[in-house]
């Protein structure tokens, strides 16, 4: 894979729960075997999760991973790959300096799905008050605070200081995660009219797609207790995940990479059939049941994966309408189908609603919508999977009149877009003709029928709990 006598640094930026639980467990496994050539290092472009960044920094980057079992196995594991955690300061120069290091081989990146500003034909939203911010900022000489505005200023250092060749590993749940986020940072380095850096983006970076996976909650206080009673650490940085993991990754890399598939890494030529089963029967059913549980008064997924009726929303979505037009697959998609509801309904995972419902203007879009275009393109029924932006419409009215029991963020949404459509005389009609949430969809009459009738059945369900 790479030059055994030099160390290699894989820099991540977004040190949240859900890489420190997967992508730095797997190198701290490949660490365990011997195979110490590569380590982590971290830290991130915005001022958030300070304390868990301090606390991070004080345990010399260690920290504890609590992963529990559908049978309520708990298992701890104290993972030391992370070997250099960065501070989080205005400007990020430590970042930028880590970036332009010769020894750095790889960026990766989890900023969520809504922090790439892409519409579903992959156009970059240079007029989103962040993009647009981070393109003057970077134009100023500062680094933005966006993945974009973040890599340009990191790539123009390697760049300056002939850091040599790097590969840009997104690791966010988007489909095509690295085509999608390359052509991001190639349309937003073309706003800043760079050629030179262009260019050299061009020649010296590959992005590869890959497909993670596993359920991380944001860590309740009562990991560090469970953590502490378990190991006798005090623990400020520990967190917990579903004992599942899984992680394939396109072999394109740029300048060398760990021997991943040692520990278990799916090394592939393309992971389109995973993505793609991935995002529809796991990342979609996922939201459905956060906007379904929320409608009813459940705090948690696994709440909602018990209710017979939302378990069945689910069920037949996945079962109707996905698994016939992903279908032939090199996966079995019923059992993974069963796999992934019985990973939801873990009652230890305690993952929230207000956690995976976030964000539905790029999930409807993203997870949602490809399935009616499938599905109408060959004249199909697209009423079971109806039923999933009909409960979103439902939970963003009762968003509309403060109504949900927690703040809901949505990056990609336009707070003032969403009331107007929750107060239009035909909420469904303005629902549906919404560009952002639909493309090329948007007003189709099959499309505003099939969710009327879905709508009606959501508030039929609200009504007979």
């Amino acid at each position: 894979m790479s030059n055994a006598t030099e160390p290699r640094v894989w820099l991540h930026v977004g040190l949240g729960s859900f890489h420190r639980a997967h992508q730095a467990l797997y190198l701290h496994m490949l660490r365990e075997t011997g195979d110490t050539q590569w380590s982590l290092a971290g830290g991130n472009v915005r001022p958030d999760m300070a304390e868990t960044i301090n606390a991070l920094v004080e345990q010399q980057g260690e920290y504890t991973l609590e992963t529990i079992s559908p049978a309520n196995e708990h298992n701890y594991i104290r993972i030391t790959s992370i070997k250099e955690v960065i501070p989080f300061e205005p400007g990020v120069k430590p970042l930028i300096a880590k970036a332009a290091d010769p020894q750095t081989k790889i960026i990766s990146f989890t900023v969520t799905e809504a922090g790439y500003y892409l519409d579903p034909k992959n156009v970059l939203d240079t007029a989103a008050t962040d993009i647009a911010s981070d393109l003057a900022a970077v134009k100023s000489g500062k680094a933005g605070t966006t993945i974009y505005g973040a890599l340009a200023v990191m790539l123009k250092a390697r760049m300056t200081q002939n850091g040599g060749p790097v590969t840009l590993l997104c690791c966010d749940n988007l489909r095509h995660n690295g085509d999608r986020s390359r052509s991001g940072l190639v349309q937003f380095i073309k706003a800043l009219g760079d050629n030179e850096l262009l260019a050299w983006v061009e020649k010296n970076t590959t992005s590869p797609n890959d497909m993670v996976d596993r359920i991380t909650p944001r860590p309740a206080p009562d990991v560090a207790e469970r953590v502490l009673a378990a190991t006798g650490k005090v623990d400020k940085a520990a967190v917990m995940g579903e004992s599942f993991l899984q992680w394939v990754i396109e072999e394109n890399f740029i300048a060398g990479r760990p021997a991943w598939e040692k520990v278990g890494v799916e090394m592939v030529k393309s992971v389109a059939a995973y993505e793609e089963a991935k995002i529809r029967l796991l990342n979609a059913t996922h939201s459905c049941i956060a906007w379904a549980g929320t409608l009813v008064g459940y705090l948690y997924i696994h709440e909602g994966t018990h209710d017979p009726v939302i378990r069945k929303f689910a069920y037949d979505y996945v079962t109707d309408d996905v698994i016939p037009v992903l279908s032939p697959c090199p996966l079995n998609l019923e059992n993974y189908r069963d796999v992934v509801l019985d990973r939801f309904g873990n009652p230890a995972i305690r993952d929230t609603n207000q956690r995976v419902a976030m964000d539905g203007f790029s999930k409807i879009p993203g997870f949602i919508a490809p399935t009616f275009r499938e599905r109408l393109a060959r004249n199909e029924s697209i009423d079971s999977v109806s039923m999933l932006p009909a409960l979103f419409l439902a939970y963003l009215e009762r968003w509309h009149k403060g109504q949900i029991a927690y703040e809901y963020q949505d990056q990609a949404m336009d707070p003032a877009v969403a009331h107007a459509m929750c107060e239009a005389a035909d909420p469904v009609a303005a629902f549906c003709a919404d560009t952002v949430l639909w493309g090329e969809l948007a007003n189709d009459p099959r499309l505003v029928t099939a969710i009327r009738t879905a709508y009606q059945r959501v508030d039929d369900f609200v009504k007979s709990h």
